[in-house]
């Protein structure tokens, strides 16, 4: 088992890296969190049964080993990246919207949202945004349906937009 786990860490770490990455855009944090992460799945190996995608499985543990870290540490606002999400709200046909104040405050505005979220629109959303993932890996990991999985990504889009236009009387 040790010699298939280690093919499997080769095989996966740069990608759940890359994922923790993008929640906390901090190389060190994510590489301590993905490392926790894989020491979590080698632990817990016998109880994967094969339901889902194995990286759709390790990219839940990663996620579960990201909120972990943030309850333990109370600072989940400075560790979430606000670009991933500034980019579901940006407006293509504005160049330089980046680099403008507002939209740091509609960033930093989408984060909170974003936490405020019932818990399965967050994890929805998080799985779908930082993870990359489609909807059949998000329906896997969450064991719900792909169709659920789209219409809570969708619903938590609309609440985002809803709460960030109420944020600034739009």
């Amino acid at each position: 088992m040790n010699h298939e786990f280690e093919i499997l860490y080769q095989e996966y770490f740069p990608r759940i890296y890359a994922f923790l990455y993008k929640l906390t855009k901090n190389r060190d944090l994510a590489e301590e969190l993905t490392q926790e992460t894989f020491y979590q799945a080698f632990v817990s190996f016998h109880r994967f049964r094969g339901d889902s995608d194995i990286f759709t499985w390790l990219v839940s543990i990663g996620k579960h080993t990201y909120y972990h870290y943030l309850r333990k540490n109370k600072n989940h606002l400075e560790n979430i990246s606000t670009e991933i999400l500034t980019e579901l709200y940006s407006d293509p046909a504005t160049e330089h919207l980046e680099d403008t104040v507002e939209h740091q405050l509609m960033a930093e505005c989408a984060k909170k949202v974003l936490l405020s979220l019932p818990k399965k629109y967050q994890d929805v959303t998080i799985l779908r945004v930082y993870a990359e993932m489609s909807y059949a890996q998000i329906g896997n990991a969450l064991h719900i349906s792909e169709n659920s999985a789209r219409v809570i990504y969708y619903r938590a889009k609309k609440m985002m937009l809803e709460a960030i236009q109420n944020e600034y009387n739009l």
